[in-house]
Formats: C-alpha cells, structure tokens, sequence
C-alpha cells in the first residue's frame, strides 16, 4: 500500500512524527536507513527562519533536498508563512508540512511569537488564511498536521481538514488528543475517522502507536490511510520498518543485535557528534544513548558512567558492554 502525495509516492505508509529535539538529521538518517515512508524535520518558526537565513547545518536539519523529508514549519503570520515556505522550496525541499498541533505552551500562548501550533484551531478562519499563503506561494505539495480540537468542547478537526483540502492541502496528520490533553490519557483513534470521512485527501493517524499492534488497531478505528510514530520509535529506530513489514508487507527489517546493536549505536552517536560539534552533540546523544540502555536493560552503575562521561571515546568504549542485555528480540 502506498500513498500518494501530489507527484510524491510515499511508500511504505508508516511516517516518522516531528518531535522537538529528537527528530534530527543523524536520528532521522537512521530510521530512514531502516526504512520509513517519510520523515518529518522538527518544527522551525517561519518568521524565525526567514530572519535568521538557515546556514549549512540548519538546512541539513531541516532535510533540504533529501527524499522522503518534509519540512515543517510554524507561526501565525501568513507573511512570514508565505516566505519561509519560498524559501524552503528554494533550498530543495520536496514536501511541506504545516504544524497547527502542537500543544506547548510556549508555542500556543498569545505572547510574543506564540498563538500558533494547535492554538490555530480556535480561529479556523486565521488557521485557512495561513494554509492558503502557503500553498499559493509554492508548486511543493503542502500537508497539515495538526489534533482533534483545542479542547473537547471545540473538537474541530474535520472542519479543519474539509477547509484545508479546499485550501490545496494534499494530506492531513490527525494526532487523536485535543491541545489540552496534551499527551495525557490515551489517543482517540476512533475519532480520526470523522476526519476520514469528511474528505478525500490521505489522512493518517498518530498517537500512542508504539507497535504493530497499536499501529494496526488505530487503522482499524480511524480507517486512516496510514500511520505516524513519535515517541515510540525512542531507542527503535527500526521500529516503523518493523510495522510496515508486519502491516504492508514490507521487507522485514534486519534488527541488529549484540555486536551489531552496539556498532549501530556507536554510529548513531558518531553522527551526532559529528553534526552538532563534540561539546553540544555529546549532551544531545545522551538522551538517546538513554533510550538504548532502557532497551538493552544496562546496569545501572555502567549507565551513569556513560550517561555523565565527558569523553567520547570513554562512551564508546563501553557501549558494547551496555548493548550487550539486547540480544532479545524486539517484537513490534
């Protein structure tokens, strides 16, 4: 199964989720390499962006010219929407994404730049005026994620979806909370499929979906045409390829273990120390060198070594003997 985005086959239907600060170019890499049908970047601030003019690594991060990479852009200005989406389109990207889902606080708040992300969905008049700017200031294909509502009194997302399509949207993300759940309780797949429904563009579905299981019981419910995993991908960079395989009769994927977990793991933190720099790229890798170990069950003493080790070359030494508990399978 596949789907289709404008010019753009997305194969197979299982989407990496833009998460802040772990969605990187070394961490998309290495899902990509296992296999992915897309990968989002992590959201970038159009006014932000435009002002700034993304040097060399900011236009690796975002995945200019990069296949099966969108780029995901915030705010609410359609100015600044507008130029920011002119500006990827001229650096080479493929597809575009705009972000009214996101629930942090500092994103939906009315100061400063904020007022953005999912708190567009209680002006869906303002929230259509920016997916309008953008679409018209580009030939890329647009995409739109965003949540069911801002709240459950104003769960609007099929209306949102039906406008967005008008609009020239080519494909929608619903994650199956409202704004003020943020990740609280359990998503509502089932409530995705109003926004199924209610148009003719992909919609796929995200939320919770950890594993094959969860991936295949939010289709069921939401009747989605795919599905997009975040949190649970933390540590299993394989893990969407494992789902595709299980759904959509992709290529099993080779989940490497013992010596060959801790090669990959290595790389992995390599790549990041190589892309942020030693100082900066060591802080970063130690959230997912954290996830590693929660997989791999490392003892707790060879853990905090490694977790405050300033020396790369310490780290790396010792990660075969943290990796060395994953010799289990990993079942998605």
């Amino acid at each position: 199964m596949t789907i289709q985005v404008a010019h753009l086959t997305l194969d197979p239907p299982v989407f990496l989720a833009p998460l802040a600060g772990i969605t990187d170019l070394p961490f998309r890499d290495l899902v990509a390499s296992f296999g992915a049908g897309l990968v989002v970047s992590e959201m970038v601030a159009s006014q932000e962006m435009v002002q700034s003019k993304p040097g060399v690594r900011e236009k690796a991060e975002l995945g200019f010219g990069k296949e099966n990479t969108s780029v995901q852009i915030a705010g609410r200005d359609a100015y600044w929407m507008a130029e920011a989406a002119k500006q990827i389109e001229a650096n080479g990207a493929r597809l575009i994404d705009i972000n009214m889902g996101c629930p942090a606080k500092k994103v939906t708040s009315s100061s400063g730049a904020g007022a953005s992300g999912s708190a567009l969905m209680k002006d869906l008049d303002h929230a259509v005026s920016l997916i309008e700017a953008v679409v018209q200031a580009v030939s890329l294909p647009v995409t739109l994620k965003t949540r069911l509502g801002w709240d459950d009194d104003m769960r609007n997302a099929a209306e949102l979806a039906r406008r967005a399509e008008q609009a020239g949207v080519r494909m929608v993300t619903i994650h199956g909370r409202t704004r003020c759940q943020f990740y609280k309780g359990a998503a509502d797949w089932a409530a995705i499929a109003e926004v199924k429904q209610a148009v003719s563009v992909p919609v796929i579905a995200n939320g919770d979906i950890v594993d094959s299981a969860t991936a295949r019981t939010a289709l069921n419910q939401s009747g989605a045409d795919g599905v997009m995993v975040g949190r649970g991908a933390q540590g299993k960079p394989w893990l969407l390829a494992q789902i595709a395989a299980e759904l959509f009769d992709a290529p099993d994927p080779v989940v490497p273990e013992g010596a060959e977990r801790a090669e990959m793991v290595a790389a992995h933190y390599e790549a990041m120390l190589d892309f942020y720099g030693k100082d900066l790229g060591a802080k970063v890798a130690r959230k997912h060198l954290g996830w590693y170990m929660d997989g791999a069950a490392t003892p707790k003493d060879l853990r905090r070594v490694i977790q405050t080790a300033t020396d790369p070359a310490l780290v790396l030494k010792l990660l075969p003997d943290a990796m060395a508990g994953g010799d289990r399978k990993d079942a998605a």
